[in-house]
């Protein structure tokens, strides 16, 4: 950062100070790690927080991939919508430092409702059996295909059993979250949609590492 402007670093100290308040795990000098990680992907060191449009998807999935070690591209999309809070197909700087909060550092709660977000392949604040098929239906991949689809459907009925307690055919937030409360075993039911222990230590030892110059 040794060529960044005056003007710059105080922009970025600015927005952090900004945008450190309005989320609940991160301090002021993460926030203002994570700015330059936001930078550094779009490429846009020179114009902190001025960014045209935000992350795309494909970049997304590049970060997701080179920091987390994701390679399902439904489960990173899942991840891509879940901080897309205003689904305008980019991810803002202050959607992905909130995003980043919960991901890495977030309550129960809020990580219920990220899985939740994830697993809602429509938006439509309800997870179908046709979602849960859909993220589970590689799960038995060395069956063969007529005893595969058996096992994935026998898996679905299972977690609708345990999760749709008003036997509508479909799992709200509020069934999911009561459903993860009782057995947290729960709450990635239908896959990985959020990082390891390891994979987070070893993100914040990287990426936190980087200080604007004073």
């Amino acid at each position: 950062m040794s060529e960044m402007s005056a003007t710059n670093r105080r922009k970025i100290k600015d927005l952090a100070k900004t945008i450190s308040k309005k989320v609940e795990h991160l301090n002021k000098t993460e926030t203002e790690c994570l700015i330059l990680e936001f930078c550094d992907l779009l490429g846009e060191k020179e114009r902190p927080g001025e960014e045209s449009h935000g992350l795309d998807k494909d970049r997304f999935r590049g970060f997701l991939f080179n920091m987390f070690g994701m390679t399902d591209y439904m489960m990173m999309d899942g991840v891509f919508r879940a901080f897309d809070k205003d689904r305008n197909g980019f991810i803002s700087l202050e959607e992905w430092i909130q995003g980043l909060s919960v991901f890495l550092r977030g309550t129960l709660k809020e990580k219920i409702k990220h899985c939740f977000r994830v697993y809602d392949l429509n938006g439509d604040q309800t997870i179908s059996r046709e979602e849960m098929y859909s993220f589970l239906k590689d799960s038995f991949s060395r069956l063969p295909e007529e005893d595969r689809e058996e096992a994935v459907k026998d898996l679905v009925e299972m977690a609708m059993k345990r999760m749709d307690t008003n036997h509508d055919g479909l799992v709200t937030l509020e069934e999911f979250e009561e459903a993860v409360n009782k057995e947290d075993l729960l709450l990635e039911a239908f896959g990985p949609c959020l990082p390891d222990a390891s994979r987070i230590e070893k993100f914040e030892q990287q990426v936190f590492q980087k200080e604007l110059e004073q």
